[in-house]
């Protein structure tokens, strides 16, 4: 008779093709369920936003469906993803899983247009995800996001001020363009800038959150170092173009995390090309080409992908609805989408190894 044990037994070579081990011994087989030949289970995977989805899947209904009897597999598929590793000296965010950081050498490259659009991406494929604008004295991610005009509001708590961050994509959001003017310039020393991120960390009311997407200003300054220095993170991202002084930069903000002890999880090319509208077929290479995969190749760094240069990309983050929702069959969409499953996978394997 068909029973639980040897579907089990036949979904012990099916492994997690990050992890590199078993379905069973990772328990993410649950729930197994036999009814004359028909046979259900749950599969938990690491990440709502698994890019080897429909892979594992596929890997699982082909084991079950070698065990005589069987009539037909049903696997429910959902998500619980990890907690990063805690760290000595490092408070974290109560309900906060993961924090990444997305940051850049030099500013120009769209370091804000791909956090936004990552922190949507991830919305999209199912986590729950906030966005921290740490850019303080350029705050840009509220205008992106379509939320310009809204107000973030601060009330007492019983350990003093909470903030209630804005909430629009499916992301939560605290910037500092939300506490000051429009056209208020931020003129402040170190100091003050370190207080009001760490404000923007502990502080806020974030929630549950799988994923804290957080925007840095360019450059190695004190919000990296205030960042790093406060809070157990996951990775940080770098982002660059192809063009020589651009990866120079960006270089120099990848040693910084390493120096610090945080793993970059790879490097998105930026820009990569450009498609004309009216031309889609063609491509053009107005800040050069290879420079992201050169670099990644000698820092031994992975390549999380390159997302070209169109239209509907800058006119999302004029407009308030990022190409990931606006535009999501995009070449540009499409790209962002995958770089934040390839995110999500990086982030899931340093929790669980």
């Amino acid at each position: 008779m068909l029973d639980t044990a040897q579907v089990l037994e036949v979904l012990k070579p099916v492994e997690d093709p990050e992890l590199r081990k078993s379905l069973v011994e990772l328990n993410m087989i649950r729930n197994v369920t036999v009814d004359n030949g028909k046979v259900s289970f749950t599969l938990v995977l690491t990440t709502p936003a698994c890019p080897l989805r429909e892979f594992i899947v596929d890997d699982c209904r082909r084991a079950v469906q070698q065990l005589p009897g069987v009539t037909d597999v049903l696997v429910d598929v959902t998500a619980e993803t990890p907690q990063q590793k805690a760290l000595p000296n490092r408070q974290g965010i109560g309900g906060v899983k993961n924090i990444v950081a997305i940051s850049s050498g030099k500013g120009g490259v769209g370091k804000s247009t791909v956090a936004v659009n990552i922190a949507v991406a991830l919305a999209k494929l199912g986590s729950k995800v906030g966005l921290l604008d740490a850019d303080i004295y350029g705050p840009n991610s509220p205008t992106m996001l379509g939320l310009g005009d809204a107000q973030m509001v601060v009330r007492q708590g019983a350990d003093g001020e909470v903030l209630e961050p804005a909430f629009n994509h499916g992301v939560k959001l605290v910037s500092m363009a939300f506490l000051i003017d429009p056209d208020q310039p931020v003129i402040w020393r170190g100091p003050m800038l370190n207080g009001v991120i760490r404000q923007f960390l502990y502080q806020v009311e974030w929630g549950d959150l799988d994923y804290l997407v957080v925007d840095l200003p360019p450059g190695t300054g004190d919000a990296q170092l205030t960042l790093t220095q406060a809070v157990p993170m996951a990775g940080a991202i770098i982002v660059t173009t192809p063009q020589t002084v651009a990866l120079q930069d960006s270089r120099r903000g990848l040693k910084m995390f390493q120096q610090l002890g945080v793993p970059v999880l790879g490097i998105v090319e930026n820009m990569s090309y450009f498609i004309p509208p009216d031309l889609p077929d063609r491509q053009y290479d107005i800040f050069g080409s290879g420079g992201g995969e050169k670099t990644a190749l000698e820092l031994g760094i992975p390549l999380l992908g390159r997302v070209p240069l169109e239209i509907h990309l800058r006119e999302g983050g004029d407009i308030g609805t990022p190409v990931t929702i606006s535009h999501p069959e995009s070449a540009s969409a499409k790209a962002l989408i995958q770089i934040s499953q390839n995110i999500a996978a990086r982030v899931s394997v340093a929790a669980l190894t």
